[in-house]
């Protein structure tokens, strides 16, 4: 059974993420997109010329019936809209994280998404990076014992402010860098070790000219007494390991970034026959002070996102990220905002 999709949204989101991963996967169709921008329209057929290009989702709407699939990748106000109206014409949807700006839209677009009996999935991609990979499958082992600290990094050295809804002040775009790779760090936290109980923030604005947190720090105390420490920085001029995790046994630490986003932007796609692997020298440590060795990196497999929510519109299995999931990052990240602005205490 071949599920046809559409791809509402061709800017980096759609372009280099979702459209290769969807054409990917078996049984996956990527039989539209919609986009206003004219070069991206022609960027879209050049690349996909089997899709309908369409302008407007309103055109997608009205044609909802050809479709098993809505994927939404617009800018980030536009999530829960467009979300809300895909379900409205019988769509099933791939929401792009965030899948809002608050916690409170995320649980009623799952409330709609339940009336409606359709599925309403979150794109947490990163749970399939190959080294976030490693580090559950080490957990699960229990090679490092009882997991005391995770320690995990999205660093970038970006000391120029780019022009876009990125860079914006209104919450509505859920521009800051909080909501951009925080999503991520979160989200892989709370997979690993359940929603925290506490949460601690640091949130700043560095660059000249910022209008929108570009540096963050956050501290999150889970049920058993593991703590997550999370980095994101637009303004790191050296990066710190993107992994180091911290148990009663031993540690692992690994450093560099997952490769399949640079093999994406690249061009190539999980169809090449070494996609996501990564090379020996690259490898993370796991051990003790004076007795490490390097540990083999499990693949990086992003199209198993798509795979399985293919087999959760079929049927065949839950979906791989819910809305629940969404829901309670989305809470951790409106936690964060309020550390921020009350936790300080002033000494003089």
């Amino acid at each position: 059974m071949t599920l046809h999709v559409a791809l509402i949204g061709y800017g980096t989101g759609g372009a280099v993420f979702h459209a290769p991963l969807i054409d990917s996967v078996p049984g996956l169709t990527l039989s539209a997109i919609v986009t206003s921008n004219p070069q991206r329209q022609k960027d879209a057929l050049t690349r996909h010329p089997t899709a309908q290009i369409l302008d407007t989702p309103e055109r997608l709407w009205d044609t909802a019936a050809s479709y098993d699939l809505a994927v939404i990748t617009a800018p980030n106000r536009h999530h829960v809209p467009l979300a809300q109206a895909a379900l409205h014409a019988g769509l099933p949807v791939v929401i792009d994280k965030p899948v809002a700006v608050t916690a409170a839209q995320a649980r009623d677009l799952a409330a709609l998404a339940d009336e409606r009996g359709l599925a309403a999935i979150p794109f947490h991609n990163r749970r399939w990076d190959g080294d976030f990979r490693t580090v559950r499958k080490l957990i699960g082992q229990g090679v490092l014992g009882d997991v005391q600290r995770l320690e995990s990094r999205f660093e970038r050295w970006r000391p120029a402010i780019k022009s876009g809804w990125k860079e914006s002040a209104d919450l509505a775009d859920a521009g800051s860098i909080l909501y951009d790779l925080g999503s991520h760090l979160i989200d892989q936290a709370l997979s690993l070790f359940g929603p925290p109980t506490r949460v601690y923030a640091e949130l700043d604005l560095r660059r000249p000219g910022a209008l929108t947190h570009d540096d963050a720090f956050l501290a999150l105390e889970h049920p058993g007494g593991t703590r997550s420490h999370l980095w994101m920085s637009a303004t790191a001029a050296h990066l710190g390991p993107r992994f180091r995790v911290l148990g009663s046994r031993a540690s692992y630490v690994t450093h560099g970034m997952d490769g399949q986003e640079a093999a994406l932007r690249a061009g190539r796609t999980p169809r090449d026959e070494d996609w996501g692997r990564t090379p020996p020298k690259s490898y993370g440590l796991l051990g003790t002070p004076g007795d490490g060795r390097p540990v083999p990196t499990e693949p990086g497999a992003y199209q198993d996102f798509y795979i399985a929510t293919a087999q959760a519109l079929r049927g065949e299995a839950p979906p791989p990220v819910t809305m629940s999931d969404a829901v309670q990052g989305l809470g951790v990240i409106e936690a964060a905002l309020r550390s921020a602005e009350c936790s300080v205490v002033d000494l003089v």
